[in-house]
């Protein structure tokens, strides 16, 4: 691997042995949850990963460089700089070459865990199509990396905020483990779901696996509370006119407020669960 990827000391360890390896994104630690939960959470995650066999590996751009692998340190950092952008891959090669600080979305970490040798990457949400996208044309990068990018992405379906029928018919829905949309094929043991993602990566297809590991049941935003909040945001959100990368963000913290809090227990709830059942793919050999 060249230069602008580096591996943190802890990853390059484990790839020099070819040992489990699962990559984490850092938008969760920038924009998902609110500071400083962003980084209690991204380090959490990585000692959940540790605990069952693998080794984390959290991406993010830091002084001109990619980093497979972020130090407390570096995370603190994306987590406190003001304006730290989003980088997909539209603008990932601008946003390394001017040297700033940046996260890593989906897209992003998809691209970066595959340059680094890594195929097992746990996330809350994917993103995909936004309401109102036959007006707005606002789709997800997230949608092109799993079509161009062979990574298994372990996720709770697509973000709450988005348009699901019009995304998938296969998602749960993030706070929610049903969207009503139903699935075509469901994995109950780790050995069998990892087995048909590793052929699915022998085939030479070229594209993404997508696991959709839906919160836990303990877990789940009330229905009613939910639906409230959602509507809630989804309507200033219309009043303020928002598009493209400035929707998602905007339409977490309001449910966050909405909620009272509540949407940041779940989404820390189903991070932490995907990110056990993708170190547990990564163990089983994907």
């Amino acid at each position: 691997m060249k230069r602008p990827y580096e591996y943190g000391n802890e990853v390059a360890r484990a790839v020099a042995v070819n040992a489990p390896v699962v990559a984490l994104e850092t938008t969760v630690v920038t924009h998902g949850l609110p500071h400083p939960d962003g980084v209690t959470t991204a380090l959490a995650l990585e000692q959940i990963i540790r605990e069952a066999g693998a080794t984390p590996a959290t991406i993010g751009i830091i002084g001109g460089g990619i980093r497979i692998g972020l130090t407390r340190a570096e995370l603190e950092q994306l987590a406190t700089t003001p304006g730290v952008p989003k980088i997909n891959l539209s603008n990932f090669a601008a946003a390394v070459s001017s040297g700033q600080p940046g996260s890593t979305t989906v897209a992003a970490t998809m691209a970066a865990a595959y340059a680094g040798g890594i195929r097992v990457f746990a996330t809350g949400g994917i993103g995909g199509v936004h309401r109102n996208a036959t007006e707005s044309g606002d789709v997800s990068a997230d949608l092109t990396a799993l079509s161009r990018i062979p990574v298994a992405v372990v996720s709770a379906g697509a973000k709450a905020v988005l348009d699901l029928p019009r995304t998938t018919d296969e998602f749960p829905a993030f706070y929610r483990r049903s969207s009503g949309l139903p699935v075509d094929r469901r994995y109950d043991s780790i050995d069998e779901l990892a087995s048909a993602v590793r052929l699915h990566f022998s085939l030479g297809f070229g594209t993404g696996v997508l696991v959709a590991n839906p919160i836990p049941i303990a877990d789940e935003m009330p229905s009613e509370l939910y639906d409230r909040a959602l509507q809630g945001a989804l309507s200033e959100a219309q009043t303020r006119g928002l598009r493209g990368r400035a929707v998602t963000p905007y339409l977490l913290d309001r449910i966050h407020a909405l909620t009272g809090g509540d949407s940041v227990r779940a989404n820390v709830a189903l991070l932490r669960h995907n990110a056990h059942v993708a170190a547990a793919i990564a163990v089983a050999g994907v």
